[in-house]
């Protein structure tokens, strides 16, 4: 059987990264317990040499009625404790965007803010509502994959935000792991059968969904933009930290307003 040796441990000198670390890109996720998804798409769109990503979850139990949701506004803020202690962070991302809209991203933002006081706080509806915006689109039509219950404050969000919801639809799914197990094929014939001849944009909510992998296919059939939540709020984290080279192949967004400079 083999033993230690009968030797003095050696401590042996080693140098730290000659990078300060307040100089050093990084940003938050908060993530549902659940989320299959969000940290995939974020490792897509934010790669290592760009940032670091820490991410931290939040106890959530299915299914997703207004309800649950709101179950968790008091465990934001100890989320958003474990993140990085210590470390400078460029903004943190509450992701889940029926959350945000059910408990308000004042709260969302102030909970957050309680345990990282100045870190800009990035929710995906406001995320989704600056998208739009941003491409200059006011007539919009939604596509979720939630409950009913639960897709109608996301509509009545977006009419708060000054849009014209030309159309609401609705999977009917109440487990975000199912969200996240969608086929594309299935969720790009979902989007067409949303969208709205009137709209100018269509949003796809919900951060479970794999909808950044079909994002560019859906545009190219409706032939508009279109804004999906992890998208969106991935675009607000990137301005946050000032990642200024622009992705190719998820969607008009990126494209379409890197003459701003903010990629």
């Amino acid at each position: 059987m083999a033993q230690l040796a009968e030797a003095a441990t050696v401590e042996i000198d080693a140098e730290l990264s000659f990078v300060p670390p307040e100089r050093q890109r990084r940003l938050g996720l908060i993530l549902l317990a659940t989320d299959l998804t969000t940290e995939r798409d974020v490792a897509r769109l934010v790669p290592p040499d760009a940032a670091a990503v820490h991410a931290t979850r939040v106890a959530y139990a299915n299914p997703t009625t207004p309800e649950n949701l709101r179950r968790m506004a008091p465990r934001l803020e100890a989320a958003a404790a474990l993140l990085a202690p210590g470390a400078k962070l460029d903004a943190i991302c509450f992701s889940c965007t029926a959350a945000s809209v059910v408990i308000g991203d004042g709260a969302v933002c102030e909970a957050v803010e309680r345990a990282r006081p100045g870190v800009p706080v990035i929710t995906p509806i406001a995320a989704g509502c600056a998208a739009l915006k941003a491409l200059d689109a006011r007539r919009v039509a939604l596509l979720t994959p939630y409950l009913a219950e639960t897709t109608r404050p996301v509509a009545a969000r977006l009419v708060a935000e000054g849009f014209e919801v030309m159309r609401s639809s609705c999977l009917g799914l109440e487990d975000d792991r199912e969200m996240a197990r969608l086929e594309p094929a299935s969720l790009i014939d979902a989007a067409a059968r949303a969208d709205d001849p009137r709209a100018e944009a269509l949003f796809v909510s919900c951060t479970a969904l794999p909808a950044l992998d079909v994002v560019a296919e859906i545009e190219a059939r409706l032939g508009k933009p279109v804004v999906t939540s992890n998208q969106a709020s991935i675009w607000a984290m990137r301005r946050a930290a000032g990642i200024g080279e622009v992705p190719d192949g998820y969607g008009s967004l990126f494209a379409r307003t890197a003459r701003e400079g903010s990629g």
